[in-house]
């Protein structure tokens, strides 16, 4: 049997298989660690979590209020969450009220208006809270809430069932009077089994009208902290040893969505905002509570501040953000003597918070790249200015009027696109910065990832170990995620949870894994394995056009090599020689036209053994929703490159392939924008792997199409632990059949053969749940013939990470 080994650049080795070698126990893979040439030093802060208000995350999530609606704003028309409770012939109705406001910030009140009511028959205002209000056994709740009264009576405050025939715990207010005052009642809870359906009621005993302001109920908190967070959830973090927390997004970043200075001082005094993802947000956390929380589990705050993308006009001001950025980088690092960080201390925390990261902006790809480079160079300058320690982080990599120190990038896809993207940054320009990957996940399974996206985030892991010189840091997106239906806006989350219960998913697992064993160096690690050797070939193939969701026109196509004609179709005389697939295509005028608006139509021709030439063609776009794709080096329709003018909403263009079906960028990509009914002469050169592509003869992007790894069984990162001696590997292995490597520590000079470490397996499609939370969970495992050269065989579909005793 052949094998093959495939290198990359780097400090690391990893190997290619045919899909054809599953029977590898007979025949093991070979693994050589190489101890004696340690590479990249590691980023001991390299693993940290990505936040943002999404799915409940934090009202109704992490922040622990159990309230919804607290303030009465959710709804302009109605007290959404909010139901009269009526028992026996007690009766009454509640409304908005915004005629007497408890102060500037709770411009709106519940007014409960009671006509019949006994000491036997309350009424009150009862609310839902986030899909239940969850009981537990022995528990202290505290409750508070501003009241009035026109009836001179004390109000009742307890968490009941929602039938009300249990009442868990309940508290009084003395007799409540004509102003508005703030009231606080402490429930508490007997040898109750835990449940979930249940309500929260205030209530009273006499006819009138009661006024009710900030209602809120809040349980045990995290450090005990006042307005502070849920403990499950952060006992699930604090299990991961995040380095960092980026905040406070995502689109959260926008203004509109999140402005920082009105999410300070008192929680009663914070008038909420509009989210972004469809529900209002109490801003319960603010830029403090996210400070605090950073505090709480020893992270390094990473501050991402608002550049106006998505709102602001593309010649708007920005100097009003930029200050706002210098204000609220104040407020986290400042002294007591600056206006800001005064502020801080009047908020309650007198010493300054280290900072190190700042990222302007959130996915400014999306905007041209002008408006960007404009807007960032504007922060950089006046950030580097005052804060010339502080890392500045962009969130695109081709800006050039500027260099950020770091720039952000954002991956989600499949399983089998991930398993690809583990060498994404294998062919990285080193003298570019250096990258975060600020956002990323495998997006298989809903509402948290399934098992094999767990082996898509470990693979792809494995390359930014690998990549330790150019990737300093991740985190993976979305963190949280309510279960509920109706909470959750995005599919696959790493931690999800209703009101009572949480659990973590098999990629928490193996962020876990992960961040437990980082390491100080990369360590080059060969792999070499059973398999049928892959030809090392030029790119090769024909041309064509295509379109999507777009109506386009193409003609005049000519492929030269030197003076040689390859290929020449004016399409006067049909189209011979040109092989269509999906859409609808027609010749007429010496035309070759597609009408319809479905995604990826292609006529393909020429070659397939083609290789260096220049390929033109001129295109015209009818109407649609993109420009064109001009294909080359095209095998089939699973297997061919292409140029996407006009692409991502007629917003860019840039170089994309296909290779067996998956399908991903490469280059850089520029901003464009396609006008219907007109011609572009469009000139493809190929070179070997190199590509340029001209547009009306100007060069508009040009890029290297480096050979596409193909999707093996195994994936291997290795790392080195100086202080600890410890050689760890982290190995995953895709194929449902169990696979033996044989391991040579190459350069040790001693080896302990006990070894220890932890591993995760599991079917494809196992998903951990509320009611089956460790479906999927990590075990301890042991070795005890660890040596210089030893054999270990690795179970189908696992994820292992082995700590050996070396050096």
């Amino acid at each position: 049997m052949n094998r093959l080994t495939t290198r990359f650049k780097g400090a690391a080795v990893i190997v290619a298989m045919s899909s054809l070698a599953i029977g590898a126990i007979a025949d093991p893979w070979q693994m050589t660690v190489s101890l004696d040439k340690p590479g990249a030093a590691i980023n001991p802060g390299r693993y940290g979590l990505m936040t943002e208000e999404i799915n409940h995350a934090y009202d109704g999530g992490l922040y622990a209020e159990l309230i919804q609606n607290r303030s009465f704003k959710d709804d302009p028309q109605s007290p959404v969450d909010w139901s009269v409770v009526q028992h026996g012939n007690g009766t009454g109705i509640i409304a908005l009220d915004k005629s007497d406001p408890a102060n500037p910030s709770l411009d709106t009140s519940l007014k409960l208006t009671v006509t019949l009511a006994s000491a036997a028959n309350p009424v009150g205002a009862s609310n839902s809270g986030f899909w239940g209000i969850p009981v537990k056994p022995n528990t202290q709740y505290r409750a508070s809430f501003y009241a009035k009264s026109d009836s001179d009576s004390p109000l009742t405050a307890s968490i009941e069932s929602n039938s009300g025939n249990i009442v868990f715990a309940k508290g009084n207010t003395p007799n409540v009077g004509a102003g508005w005052k703030k009231y606080t009642v402490l429930l508490k809870t007997g040898a109750v089994a835990p449940s979930l359906d249940n309500r929260f009621v205030v209530s009273t005993t006499r006819p009138g009208n009661v006024w009710l302001s900030f209602v809120s109920l809040f349980p045990p908190t995290f450090n005990n902290r006042p307005n502070g967070n849920r403990i499950d959830l952060m006992e699930k973090m604090q299990a991961m040893k995040p380095a960092f927390l980026r905040f406070p997004g995502g689109n959260y970043v926008d203004p509109g969505h999140y402005m920082w200075k009105i999410a300070l001082g008192p929680v009663d005094q914070r008038t909420g905002h509009p989210g972004a993802w469809g529900y209002r947000s109490s801003d319960g956390i603010g830029l403090l509570e996210y400070l605090q929380w950073c505090e709480d589990l020893k992270m390094e705050p990473l501050l991402a501040v608002t550049d106006g993308r998505g709102w602001l006009p593309a010649d708007g001001d920005v100097s009003p953000l930029v200050q706002d950025a210098l204000d609220e980088i104040q407020y986290v690092t400042g002294g007591t003597n600056t206006k800001w960080g005064a502020k801080r201390a009047a908020d309650g925390h007198p010493a300054p918070y280290k900072l190190r990261y700042v990222e302007i902006g959130n996915e400014d790809f999306f905007d041209p790249l002008p408006v960007y480079e404009a807007r960032f160079a504007k922060f950089f300058d006046a950030i580097r200015a005052q804060y010339p320690d502080l890392k500045i982080i962009a969130t695109r990599n081709d800006i050039k009027n500027r260099r950020p120190d770091i720039v952000d990038d954002h991956i989600y896809a499949s399983a089998a696109d991930m398993f690809r993207a583990s060498h994404n940054y294998d062919f990285y320009d080193r003298t570019k910065p250096k990258v975060f990957v600020g956002e990323w996940a495998t997006t298989e399974g809903s509402p948290t990832p399934t098992f094999r996206a767990a082996l898509g985030d470990a693979a792809y892991l494995t390359g930014l170990e690998r990549n330790s010189d150019v990737v300093t840091m991740s985190s993976y997106a979305p963190l949280l995620v309510n279960v509920n239906p109706g909470a959750r806006q995005w599919g696959t989350n790493l931690i999800g949870y209703d009101a009572l219960n949480s659990f973590a998913s098999p990629s928490y697992y193996v962020q876990t894994m992960f961040n437990h064993n980082v390491g100080t160096n990369v360590l080059p690690v060969e792999v070499t394995g059973p398999g049928v050797a892959l030809p090392s070939v030029a790119p090769h193939g024909g041309i064509g056009v295509g379109t999507w969701q777009t109506q386009a026109e193409f003609k005049d196509a000519r492929v030269t090599r030197g003076t040689d004609t390859l290929l020449q179709s004016d399409f006067t005389k049909g189209d011979s020689g040109w092989n269509e697939s999906l859409g609808t295509w027609s010749v007429r005028d010496g035309v070759l036209a597609q009408s319809s608006d479905k995604q990826f139509p292609n006529a393909l021709a020429g070659d397939p053994a083609w290789t260096d030439y220049t390929y033109s063609v001129k295109a015209r776009r009818l109407s649609g929703a993109e420009g064109f794709l001009i294909f080359y080096h095209a095998l089939d329709d699973n297997n061919l490159s292409w140029l996407n003018v006009g692409g991502w909403g007629n917003k860019r263009t840039a170089f994309q392939h296909i290779v067996d079906g998956t399908k991903y960028d490469f280059g850089p990509s520029v901003d464009m924008t396609i006008a219907d009914n007109r011609w572009y002469n469009i000139r493809i050169e190929v070179a070997g792997r190199h590509v340029k592509a001209y547009i009306d003869d100007a060069l508009v992007v040009e890029a290297d199409e480096n050979p596409s790894a193909p999707i093996t069984p195994l994936f291997v990162s290795a790392v080195y632990d100086k202080p600890a001696q410890t050689t760890i590997l982290k190995v995953v292995n895709t194929d449902p059949l169990p696979q033996q490597i044989a391991i040579q520590l190459a350069g040790a000079t001693s080896v302990s053969k006990n070894a220890t470490g932890e591993m995760i397996t599991g079917q494809p499609d196992d998903m951990n749940s509320i009611e089956n939370p460790t479906k999927d969970v990590p075990h301890s495992i042991s070795i005890s013939n660890a040596a210089k050269e030893f054999t270990h065989e690795f179970p189908g579909n696992s994820v292992t990470v082995l700590r050996i005793k070396s050096k």
